[in-house]
């Protein structure tokens, strides 16, 4: 291979990272730029370098003709090692099976992608593995989201990717953990480059050359080889287009065999050969034989890899297809269509490009083929289907519906810039009642905007109405849950939480329905929230409903009801874990919110740092604010302050937070904690108090009650007990409407820490009582108040014990801040306090710590990467990592480190007695 001009830096970071993987250090690379400037040639480049190198490279490319096609691109990825999928565990084999097309039904996507991971780790074991994808912002949605999902799981494995994309591709950057874009070439390798190919061109045909070609590598390449009528063709036209215009003009001197074949390869790039052999002569109307391949391989059209031809470039494709009459291409589809008869998905494809102007009966078949792929689970493949139905079909509204249907498909699969594409070609004015709430639902699913949230919801209250009388119960409900959510999540006025509440009213619906309940929690809580607190405690949900126990548990976490709340997402957490549905399951790891309020900071940290991972790459940005704002919770309450002001200014600048008082609640009670925990107890109230305020951005209407105990905190301590009791006036009345755990705490704390000083001893006993058993830290909270209130009181002797047992809980929990507190106050009370145990979660990072316990409980690799989804290598890294934190040195031992370690967590600490 003759040595690329210009690109020497190029080159030098693809052999870095071949040197890296090879070393076992693995990562993703993307190349971006616009066509012709060398993308493809680096990564033959690459490949031939890792070849050399002792590498096993893997290549497949996009193909603008099939980027609806589920797995297109990753079928012609894993074809070399697809033989080595017998040996995966049987749940990895299904996946693949099904993306092979041997099963009924489709996987779901993120199972794919476990499998892929696994798979090539597997084979990585046996020799270091390069990936080569180009053309990404071609390839099929499925296809596009294992490898997204893949080069996230590769950075301590002996893989590399390196992907090459067009600009602009608004999803390119989440692939790679780096970037290359390309430039044009500098006048000088644009020279070099020229001249090496094309040494005898006439000056003034040089000269026109270099200025055309703008320092294009393609274009130096490529237009001396079509000098006749250049001068003429060039002066007006776009670059990529006088590059067309050079291919396409390479065929004039082909023979008829040769290009029909080269047609029919246009049209169906991906096809076996003898597919295309028999495609084209039936275009021709006398035999093709391979003699025309290997003339489009002399004329340096095309490239052979083993028995698959490719075209060299993609805009030899597209040239080729474009500058082809109608007439021409349209046989060229009804003679694919012909030879694909044993694939119903492409047949029909090759059938709706043959076709010109409606078509009643295909579009039927089309809409047929996407039920009966839905119906099997196969989501993706309805997709291309309904879109290509839509484009047959006369009648607006029915094209619409089609168009709509199929973008809510699309958005089931996270397929968002697909989704968008539909989106934009539906025709509002057509829309019926069910389709509207079907386009709302979709929306609200790829644009949660924070602007104009009480119309937003007003208009999916009055959808889901019409949807509703429509008679498509279905829809109407879920998109009655999002207009519900949203009352939560943007803290809906007064009237749209009414309005939401009577429409669901208006359907006279079962009271014990759980997405009734989470309805009625999530817009009218203060109403409802006796009833729905008490008919949470009497379901029976079956655990592996994941949509009912996620109904049940958010529903739960809205009101402040934090134990049911954390035992139903947890569960339904499993149930979507267990299915891959990675969204799903980062929505439901949003119960490490409420697991703060139980004290249970560690379990908190590890769903909170998952849940991220996941929400980030899953694109659910409302869970990501949810979650980040726990994340940034919990640093503060273990004292690492840095972290939790990195987090929260995070949070703050995130495009989706203004308008979002869920998230703003929490950034705020960050803050409060933050001043708090550093001596400025009048800044910190400051803060606090905003969100009582209706009219601060900060406020929300409910969740604002859990930041109870750190306001009367604060107050105590800047002296403003009198402007905090007002300020929660309304607590006792609103507790009595919605007695959850949330509000019993809120006023039982407030009662005891704001209490004036002769019933201060009397209500610390009673909101002890009253607190709920699972609330460990409020209640360590309160020791720590009643100790120092003892102090004061100048009853060291009795002080003692409730700050030994404030001591304890925060060492337990991981709330050293607080724990110190309480050692300061017991060294003032006349005690020595012993030395803080070291807390598991001080030595392990989140993700091994739940690898930790999982290895504890004598699950494999496999089974813990499988739960975690991650290939059973890293599991084996972690683990490597995680021994000599624990000062162990193998498997067998890590259960009883953990079980030593939990014992000096838990145990009390013994004093040294009075000084």
């Amino acid at each position: 291979m003759r040595a690329m001009i210009g690109r020497e830096e190029e080159l030098r970071t693809l052999r870095g990272l071949l040197a890296e993987a090879g070393a076992g250090r693995g990562g993703a690379l993307l190349i971006h730029g616009t066509a012709g400037l060398g993308k493809s040639a680096l990564l033959r480049t690459a490949g031939t370098d890792a070849t050399a190198g002792g590498f096993r490279v893997l290549r497949t490319s996009g193909v603008e003709t099939e980027q609806w096609l589920p797995y297109a691109t990753l079928q012609l990825l894993l074809q070399p090692v697809a033989r080595d999928i017998k040996n995966l565990p049987a749940l990895h084999r299904s996946a693949l099976s099904g993306v092979f097309g041997a099963t009924e039904t489709e996987p779901h996507i993120y199972r794919v992608g476990l499998a892929v991971l696994e798979l090539l780790v597997d084979a990585a074991s046996r020799q270091p593995l390069l990936l080569l994808v180009d053309d990404l912002q071609w390839i099929d949605s499925s296809s596009r989201q294992v490898l997204r999902f893949v080069a996230r799981r590769i950075g301590d494995l002996a893989i590399q990717l390196v992907a090459a994309s067009r600009i602009p591709y608004a999803e390119a950057d989440s692939y790679a953990h780096l970037n290359l874009p390309l430039e044009p070439l500098g006048r000088k390798a644009a020279t070099e480059l020229l001249d090496a190919g094309a040494p005898d061109l006439p000056t003034p045909v040089r000269a026109l050359i270099l200025e055309r070609a703008a320092g294009n590598p393609l274009a130096l390449v490529e237009l001396p080889k079509a000098l006749e009528g250049i001068p003429a063709q060039m002066d007006d036209l776009p670059l990529t287009q006088r590059l067309e215009d050079a291919f396409a003009a390479r065929t004039d001197s082909a023979s008829r065999e040769c290009y029909v074949f080269l047609l029919a390869l246009a049209a169906e790039p991906t096809a076996p050969l003898n597919r295309l052999l028999e495609a084209s002569s039936q275009l021709s109307g006398s035999d093709v034989s391979v003699d025309a391949v290997q003339e489009a391989v002399d004329a340096d059209l095309v490239t052979m890899v083993g028995y698959t031809c490719e075209f060299r470039h993609p805009l030899m494709r597209s040239a080729i297809y474009n500058h082809a009459t109608l007439t021409e291409r349209l046989a060229t589809h009804r003679a694919l269509a012909a030879v694909m008869d044993d694939a119903p998905e492409r047949e029909l494809a090759h059938q709706a490009a043959a076709t010109l102007g409606p078509d009643a009966e295909l579009a039927a078949r089309l809409e047929r083929f996407a039920d009966a792929s839905q119906a099997r689970g196969k989501v993706a493949a309805a997709v291309p289907a309904l879109r290509q139905a839509a484009d047959l079909v006369l009648d607006t509204q029915r094209r619409t519906g089609m168009l709509v249907r199929a973008a809510e498909l699309s958005s089931e699969i996270n397929d968002r810039i697909n989704t968008q594409m539909l989106l934009d070609r539906t025709d509002v004015s057509a829309l019926g009642p069910v389709e509207r709430a079907r386009l709302l639902v979709v929306s609200d699913k790829s644009a949660f905007e924070p602007d104009e949230p009480h119309r937003r919801i007003q208009d999916m209250v009055t959808a889901a109405a019409g949807a509703f009388d429509a008679g498509s119960t279905d829809v109407a409900e879920n998109l009655l849950w999002r207009a519900g959510a949203r009352c939560f999540f943007q803290d809906g006025d007064t009237q749209v939480r009414a309005q939401a509440a009577a429409e669901l009213d208006r359907w006279n619906p079962d009271p014990d329905d759980p997405h009734v309940l989470a309805m009625r929690a999530y817009t009218e809580p203060y109403r409802y929230g006796t009833e729905v607190i008490a008919r949470l405690d009497a379901v029976s949900p079956d655990r592996e409903d994941g949509r009912i126990l996620h109904f049940l548990g958010s529903g739960a976490m809205v009101v402040g009801d934090v134990s049911h709340a954390t035992r139903y997402l947890a569960l339904a957490a499993e149930a979507w874990r267990s299915q891959g549905r990675l969204g799903l399951l980062a929505r439901s790891l949003a119960g490490a919110w409420p697991r703060v309020y139980l004290g249970q900071l560690d379990r908190a940290r590890e769903q909170a740092a998952e849940g991220l991972a996941l929400a980030e790459e899953t694109e659910e940005w409302i869970v990501w604010l949810g979650l980040k704002a726990t994340a940034g919770l919990v640093a503060a309450l273990r004292g690492e302050t840095d972290a939790a002001a990195r987090t929260v200014r995070e949070l703050r600048v995130h495009s989706l937070f203004p308008g979002m008082p869920f998230a703003a609640v929490i950034a705020q009670q960050i803050d409060g904690l933050l001043a708090l925990l550093d001596g400025s107890p009048a800044e910190a109230y400051g803060i606090l108090a905003r969100t009582f305020d209706p009219a601060d951005p900060h406020h929300h209407s409910v969740s604002r009650w859990l930041l109870v105990p750190d306001l009367a905190d604060a107050a105590v301590a800047a002296g403003t007990v009198e402007q905090a009791r007002e300020l929660l006036a309304d607590l006792p009345v609103l507790a009595d409407r919605l007695p959850s755990e949330m509000m019993v705490v809120a006023r039982a704390y407030a009662d005891a820490v704001l209490a004036p000083d002769d019933t201060a001893e009397e209500r610390h006993a009673a909101a002890l009582t009253a607190l709920p058993a699972g609330w460990t830290l409020s209640r360590a909270r309160l020791h720590l108040h009643h100790g120092r209130w003892l102090r004061r009181q100048r009853r060291n002797v009795d002080a003692r014990n409730p700050l030994r047992l404030a001591r304890d809980e925060f060492d337990r929990v991981g709330a050293q801040p607080w724990a110190e507190m309480a050692r300061e106050q017991l060294r003032a009370a006349g005690e020595s306090a012993a030395r803080r145990h070291a807390n598991t979660s001080d030595q392990l990072s989140a993700q091994e710590m739940q690898v930790a316990e999982m290895a504890a409980q004598g699950l494999s690799n496999r089974e813990i990467g499988q739960r975690l989804f991650i290939s059973h290598r890293t599991v084996g890294a972690h683990l490597y990592r995680i021994y000599p934190r624990l000062g162990i040195t193998s498997r067998g031992k890590l259960a009883a480190a953990l079980a030593a370690l939990h014992e000096e967590q838990t145990k009390a600490d013994v004093s040294d007695g009075p000084e």
